[in-house]
C-alpha cells in the first residue's frame, strides 16, 4: 500500500499537468523553450507516475487494466477478470 502523501503528490501533479497542458503545447509549437522552463516542473506530463487504482502501488503497473500485477493476479484467481485463466503462476 502506498503512503497517502505519495498518492496526494501524484494527484497534485495530475492537476498541474491538466492546468498547463494548453499553455505548454502553445509554447512548444512556438519554440519558446525559455517560456517552457519558467513553467512549474511538475506541470510536465513526463513527471507523472502510473499507480495502481486499488493499492496505489507504483511498480508492476499494467496500463490495459489500470492495476498492478499483484492485484491483477488476485482478481484473475477469483474469476473477476473475464477471459483470463490461471496457467502456471
Amino acid at each position: 500500500m502506498a503512503k497517502e502523501s505519495m498518492k496526494a503528490r501524484e494527484v497534485k501533479r495530475r492537476v498541474l499537468v491538466e492546468r498547463y497542458a494548453e499553455k505548454r503545447a502553445a509554447l512548444k509549437a512556438a519554440g519558446d523553450y525559455e517560456g517552457l522552463q519558467k513553467l512549474p516542473r511538475n506541470s510536465s506530463k513526463v513527471r507523472m507516475h502510473n499507480r495502481c487504482n486499488m493499492s496505489g502501488r507504483p511498480k508492476g503497473y499494467m496500463r490495459q487494466f489500470g492495476i498492478s500485477r499483484i492485484n491483477f493476479r488476485e482478481m484473475a484467481l477469483k474469476g473477476l477478470i473475464p477471459g483470463v485463466r490461471k496457467a502456471s503462476w
